[in-house]
């Protein structure tokens, strides 16, 4: 299905005319036949709009409760069922009322637009987010709805509606923009003649930007000479600071005016990890900020952050890196160093933007970061407090065998025990309570806080500075052990799944190893949909109780199946839901859904929890497919081998059928007109031979028929008893008439074989089918050796003829459905009969195998297996048998 195309009227601000504009634009298109429907329109009690709206079709509004009071939404179903050609929606950076499928109205157009409904819409520029900050700036006041810069990208065409200030001023003044009594101080100081000429300027040069796109695109289609902007690829530095959200939005416009492309890193050094949930939750809104704006995000580890990044931006062909400074002070650069002065220095060339935290945003920052830390456990500070005071206790009673430097020594283990422990805080507090410990107690004067060697001051520096090393040192490795931990769990779980589902090609049990890995690994009740033959989604496996899945849950899933987008709890799509629903994609299409359900209730999923989540998705949704095409392989296998079936009966219908039927017709036609007048009785024989051989011929045709087919269906059952070769040698021979009796047969028997237990009327098939091949790849008059011996535990019996080799490759190859050798002789039949002996012979337990003779011609073997009992004697035989 073709996508519906987006048209957006762009404007500085409210009340420049961007909803009329756009509704007399769909009156233009009524006029010319097409469908057209307004979605939402918001008037703002403007008696011109209001009276355009009546000449067009409008599809009522949904109603939400909410806090108390009712709020009116787009209805997006009725939309999506009545289909028309083009519909209009007001004001799309508008926020849905929550419990709506989407969180965002563009998020409603874009599944529109998914579709194949074509959608025009409004929209201002501080709505952009790219240039959020920036309109914060010029008028002080935080927009916070905005649109991702990829809507404005993927729109069909932007119209710029422009009026000057001062008409737009005295339109609010008018009441044309709200209606009186609804405009506050706040958007009286927003309408400043400055302020909106700044916000004309964002949106021309906005417009002009995307102009010069198109033409630059136009020119390379066309192949017109010209100056081209050369593709460069600017890297951002993000971490879990907010300000790294104004970072961001700098590099995507900065990547708009070069048209390059965006590269987010975020780097976890061994030394700091986001630990508290507020960062990590701002770590994550940064990752989804830089998503959404098109950027390539990227995780990386490493010792140091400026290595990693130069190392990534040499690796990908960077040419600016832009990073922010944060607000440190000179004395923790000195101590950390300063990760901008590495990254400037080691740059080889690549420009690097630094920009400069903002001061209130590095505040915030850094009051969380005290809230978290000034909230310590007691028990740590206890514990320490504890220890120091047993080891004072102890020093004391030993301290007249030990001089003040083991003292000294010994204060030593309460803060590495300490620091191992509990970390660094503890560490310092440990070692700042040794320190009081040790001049109150044994630095002389004893019970006084002063010192008459200042050289135990460095003692006093020495327990402060291993507090504080060690304390780092532990704390740091406990973290990086804790994210090793965490990145090992996740890529076991990935193999564990990878391994189990590689091992099996059955659908259920492809399922069920999906199945039990997710929810092992994510602790969670895991389900999966998958589409019946109607395509219709149902509930195929799940890891237990699913009483979650209501009817309003296999909605989500089902929206989720049918657009191949993730939605659910802690995604802005159908946020509501009480499981996360993911689309398991593949290059053939959705392939079902997987659904999480997680008891323990988070805020969201964190970016890392949502990466292993889509791994999940992608090995499932691989495994599943690949399932689905080996099952499609082997039907379409079947069809091949039915349609060689069908040419192979055409063919045999056509010669092997035709032959023998017009040979007997022919004798009968003779006989029926002689009138016992011309022919002899001799001719009249040879007559009535022709007419048993042709039939004899076709019997044994039909037979080969008849006998693949039961071995096909598995419906062949045997028939054994108590056998002699010999006889049913004897047999076979006499079936096959004059065309054998005319060659010379050289037969050897061992004497004294014994009896065989088998389906006589089957080994007899195989012998004919084995002679009668001789026959037709033998030259006339050649010789053929039949040869029957006991060979241990079992029989042989050999068949070989005079006659042109098999090629060595063709050996294994003789006994294959519908193959034939090529022969220079004319050589009838369907290629069944060596199939059919090699199924006879397996369904009796033996084997058979082919091989050239070296005087030329080829030998084919047989063995059936010979039983416990006593060898020649036949069982007796109860009455009635």
């Amino acid at each position: 299905m073709a996508k519906g195309k987006l048209t957006i009227f762009l404007g500085a601000a409210s009340g420049v005319g961007k909803t009329y504009a756009m509704l007399e634009a769909a009156l233009g298109r009524l006029s010319e036949g097409i469908d057209v429907v307004v979605g939402l329109v918001e008037t703002h009690g403007r008696a011109d709009t209001e009276a355009m709206l009546k000449e067009l079709t409008v599809i009522p509004w949904g109603t939400r409760d909410y806090l108390g009071r009712t709020f009116h939404e787009l209805d997006l179903d009725a939309v999506l069922t009545r289909r028309p050609q083009l519909v209009v929606i007001d004001e799309l950076a508008h926020t849905n009322i929550e419990g709506s499928r989407h969180k965002k109205r563009y998020m409603d157009v874009k599944e529109l637009l998914s579709a194949g409904i074509n959608v025009y819409t409004t929209l201002n520029i501080q709505n952009l987010e790219t240039l959020n900050d920036i309109v914060t700036q010029i008028t002080g006041i935080t927009v916070q709805e905005t649109v991702p810069d990829q809507v404005l990208e993927a729109a069909s065409q932007i119209q710029l509606i422009d009026i000057p200030p001062e008409e737009l001023i005295q339109r609010l003044k008018d009441g044309k923009v709200y209606v009186p009594g609804q405009e506050t101080e706040g958007f009286r100081n927003f309408f400043r003649p400055g302020n909106i000429n700044a916000l004309r300027e964002l949106a021309l040069r906005y417009t002009a930007q995307r102009v010069d796109r198109q033409l630059e695109s136009y020119r390379r289609i066309h192949g017109i000479d010209g100056p081209w902007a050369t593709g460069e690829k600017i890297l951002v530095c993000i971490s879990a600071s907010p300000f790294s959200a104004q970072l961001i939005r700098i590099a995507k416009r900065m990547t708009e005016k070069v048209q390059g492309e965006l590269l987010a890193v975020h780097v976890e050094t061994l030394r700091r990890f986001p630990s508290s949930e507020s960062e990590k939750d701002s770590m994550a809104k940064n990752l989804r900020l830089a998503e959404e704006l098109g950027a390539e995000v990227i995780g990386l580890t490493g010792n140091s952050v400026a290595e990693v990044i130069l190392g990534l931006a040499r690796k990908r062909n960077v040419s600016q890196i832009l990073i922010g400074k944060p607000q440190h002070t000179r004395l923790w650069e000195i101590i950390h160093g300063s990760v901008v002065d590495k990254v400037i220095r080691q740059s080889q060339g690549v420009s690097i933007h630094v920009i400069p935290g903002n001061q209130q945003e590095a505040g915030s920052a850094q009051i969380q970061t005290l809230e978290i830390r000034n909230s310590p456990k007691l028990i740590p500070y206890l514990a320490s407090s504890l220890m120091v005071i047993v080891m004072t206790l102890v020093l004391t009673l030993v301290s007249p065998f030990l001089g003040l430097v083991n003292i000294s020594l010994a204060y030593l283990l309460p803060i590495l025990l300490s620091a191992a422990r509990w970390g660094t805080l503890p560490a310092i507090a440990t070692a700042f309570m040794g320190t009081i410990a040790f001049d109150l107690f044994f630095v002389p004067p004893i019970f006084k806080f002063t010192v008459a060697d200042l050289r135990y001051l460095i003692s006093f520096v020495i327990f402060m500075l291993v507090g504080l090393i060690t304390g780092t040192l532990s704390e740091r490795l406990k973290k990086q052990v804790n994210y090793s931990r965490q990145r090992e769990n996740s890529i076991s779980a990935l193999y564990s799944l990878s391994r189990d589902i590689a091992a099996v090609d059955n659908l259920e049990a492809v399922l069920d190893c999906i199945v039990s890995n997710v929810s092992e690994t994510l602790e969670g009740q895991v389900m999966l949909l998958l589409p019946n033959e109607k395509a219709q989604l149902v509930l195929r496996k799940h890891s237990g109780l699913n009483d979650f899945l209501d009817q309003p849950e296999f909605s989500v899933a089902t929206w989720v199946y049918e657009r191949g987008l993730k939605a659910g709890y802690g995604t802005e799509t159908l946020g509501t839901a009480k499981a996360l629903y993911l689309p398991l994609r593949t290059e053939q299409g959705t392939q079902g859904v997987l659904g999480i359900y997680i008891k323990e209730r988070k805020a969201q999923f964190d970016p890392e929890g949502m990466r292993l989540l889509e791994a999940f998705t992608g090995l499932s949704a691989v495994a599943i497919n690949r399932v689905k095409l080996a099952e499609q392989a082997r039907e379409t296998l079947t069809l091949v081998e039915s349609e060689r079936l069908r040419t192979a009966l055409f063919n045999s219908l056509s010669h092997d059928l035709r032959t023998p039927l017009a040979s007997i017709i022919g004798a009968v036609t003779g006989l029926l007109e002689d009138q016992n007048v011309v022919y002899s009785p001799e001719v009249r024989k040879e007559l009535l031979k022709t007419i048993l051989h042709g039939a004899e011929r076709m019997n044994r045709f039909i037979s080969n028929l008849l006998d693949m087919a039961r071995l096909e269906s598995g419906m062949l059952s045997l028939k054994k008893d108590w056998c002699d070769l010999q006889d049913i040698l004897g047999v076979a021979i006499n079936r096959l008439g004059d065309t054998l009796t005319r060659r010379p047969l050289d037969i050897d028997i061992q004497e004294g074989l014994p009896l065989v237990q088998a389906d006589g009327i089957l080994i007899e098939q195989v012998l004919i089918n084995l002679l009668d091949n001789a026959l037709k790849y033998s030259e006339a008059a050649s010789k053929i050796l039949i040869s029957i011996r006991q060979q241990e535990r079992q029989l042989e019996i050999v068949i070989a003829n005079r006659g042109p080799n098999i090629p060595e490759t063709d050996l294994s190859k003789v006994f294959d459905k519908f193959y034939r050798l090529s022969s220079p002789l004319q050589v009838s039949g369907t290629g069944l009969g060596l199939a059919i002996c090699k199924g006879l012979i397996e369904a009796h337990g033996g084997d058979i195998w082919a091989e050239n003779n070296k005087l030329g011609g080829v030998t084919i073997t047989f063995t059936l297996p010979l039983t416990d009992q006593c060898f020649g004697i036949v069982p007796e035989m109860d009455e009635g048998e």
